[in-house]
């Protein structure tokens, strides 16, 4: 029996798990690190810190299985982060993630000047701080030392690949993040990176998800309990990376994931570009399965309400968490009202995801009475984020990519009430998988697909399990029917409201209402 490993390499962690040729989970590790804030915006990562984690759960994980088992690893990696390198391969800069703010600046001034339609165009992504080509800017115009030195820029995924001694591939999915990347014909901009500075050898070799990288140097197989030999291919973007292992494969599926942010994963099979995606920011960009896109529709908040609402409100669920050995989510989730409630929740307690890149925005309960319950509130946190992916869905549909069936995953689908009020509230089939590790189960697919040279879409259905599914109860999609022709209004209103209180965040410009 052949094994394959999965490394997801995230923002606040890293973890190595190793599946079996037939899909079975043997051993997994896991280990922390700190995201930095040097400065209030700034979100950094220790690139060094990051690697010997990887290293740590890699070794970990193959450290009680027979020696040599292991044939292959793929990797998944968060978005955007990039470690600039010198000739020698020394880390330079820490890794500035996603959620780094410092380049804003840079986004609508680059962005006009390049012109946003031709920038959509050829990266299939709309312009926002997050992307690497805007953190690259102002790490280009404010640490010019670094940016003479730097010979590489490597994102995480093929960053590991360089240590563990390899020439690096980027996956066409992690790639596509960068917003350096042409969607269309598979290969660096050439237009963008001049404008940057950059010449595609700063960069690695861009390939399709589950390429052959190479096999990992003998003295580093070594040290990590691997045999000689074994190989490594391209993986992913993890949210791709995770829809694989939920076994989206076809178009009309696409995964749900909740976790600290709410992201939502389908899979079509060719671009899709229209102005209606481009001004409500839903990107196109390379798939995990050949040949195949995807795009992402997320909200940042995402189950970080429920954390604040356990913080601010939850003390006696934490208490009796502490005292029952039980999970204080868990309690919060039964204390949730068990009918729709009237009540309209704006659930941007950050920074708003898709459509509206709004940095900016608050959140906002509507419709509160003397009569109002903890539990409604509670239950209306919930209803708000899953009205928001219906919000997202509905302009993928009118785009043509319709989902008929979404696969939860993550903390949020351990609980049967929350996967029925999303079915509810999406009004559409919500399906339980049996993984709770899909972005390592993806990477490893990928490997063991590249393996056994089998289709990779093929062995993710063959590897994924649905023990049960939620069907929309008629009488609660009626009344979310109506909840959702409401909230489509909330945003644009609370924006006014916030306009009229602190008017100088409106520039002197009347405000529009985005396209929805």
């Amino acid at each position: 029996m052949n094994y394959y490993l999965g490394v997801d390499i995230g923002t606040s962690g890293c973890k190595a798990l190793v599946f079996e040729e037939t899909g079975r989970r043997l051993a997994q590790a896991y280990r922390e690190y700190d995201l930095l804030s040097p400065q209030p915006g700034w979100a950094e990562l220790d690139s060094d810190e990051v690697m010997a984690k990887c290293f740590e759960v890699i070794g970990e994980a193959v450290g009680g299985l027979e020696s040599g088992v292991v044939r292959g690893i793929g990797i998944s990696s968060q978005g955007e982060a990039f470690t600039p390198l010198d000739a020698e391969g020394r880390t330079l800069h820490p890794a500035l993630v996603s959620s780094d703010n410092r380049a804003a600046a840079y986004v609508e001034t680059w962005a006009q000047e390049f012109g946003v339609e031709r920038l959509y165009e050829i990266t299939g992504h709309t312009p926002h701080p997050l992307f690497s080509l805007f953190k690259l800017l102002w790490l280009r115009d404010h640490r010019p030392e670094i940016w003479r030195s730097a010979r590489k820029f490597l994102c995480f995924e093929d960053l590991l690949q360089h240590r563990l001694g390899l020439t690096p591939r980027i996956s066409w999915p992690l790639a596509g993040r960068t917003m350096l990347f042409d969607v269309r014909r598979h290969a660096w901009s050439d237009a963008v990176l001049q404008a940057v500075g950059l010449v595609p050898e700063q960069l690695a070799q861009p390939a399709p998800s589950g390429a052959p990288v190479g096999t990992i140097s003998p003295d580093v197989a070594g040290r990590l309990g691997l045999a000689p030999g074994t190989f490594v291919v391209t993986g992913g973007h993890d949210q791709p990376c995770s829809a694989l292992g939920a076994g989206v494969t076809q178009p009309g599926i696409a995964v749900y994931a909740t976790g600290t942010v709410e992201c939502i994963t389908p899979a079509f099979p060719e671009p899709t570009f229209s102005d209606d995606l481009r001004i409500n920011n839903l990107c196109t960009y390379d798939y995990t399965v050949p040949g195949m896109y995807t795009t992402i529709a997320y909200n940042v908040t995402g189950g970080s309400i429920l954390k604040w609402f356990r913080d601010q409100f939850g003390q006696a669920e934490v208490e009796r968490a502490r005292r029952e050995g039980r999970d204080a989510y868990e309690l919060l989730l039964e204390a949730a009202d068990r009918t729709p409630t009237d009540l309209l929740v704006l659930p941007y307690f950050g920074p708003s995801g898709t459509p509206y890149f709004d940095p900016a925005v608050s959140g906002a309960i509507v419709g509160l009475t003397l009569t109002t319950t903890r539990g409604q509130i509670l239950r209306a946190l919930l209803e708000a984020l899953a009205l928001e992916m219906r919000l997202n869905l509905e302009i993928l549909e009118r785009a043509g990519c319709r989902i008929k069936e979404l696969r939860v995953v993550g903390g949020g689908a351990k609980s049967d009430f929350w996967n029925q009020l999303k079915a509810d509230v999406l009004n559409k089939p919500v399906v339980v998988t049996d993984v709770t590790e899909a972005g390592c189960r993806g990477a490893a697919l990928l490997a063991c697909a590249a393996d056994r040279q089998y289709p990779v879409g093929a062995l993710a259905e063959e590897w994924t399990r649905l023990p049960s599914k939620f069907t929309p109860h008629s009488v609660s999609a009626a009344h979310y029917d109506q909840q959702f022709a409401a909230y489509q209004h909330l945003y644009p209103r609370v924006k006014s409201l916030l306009a009229l209180r602190h008017p100088r965040e409106r520039n002197g410009d009347a405000y529009q209402e985005p396209i929805v």
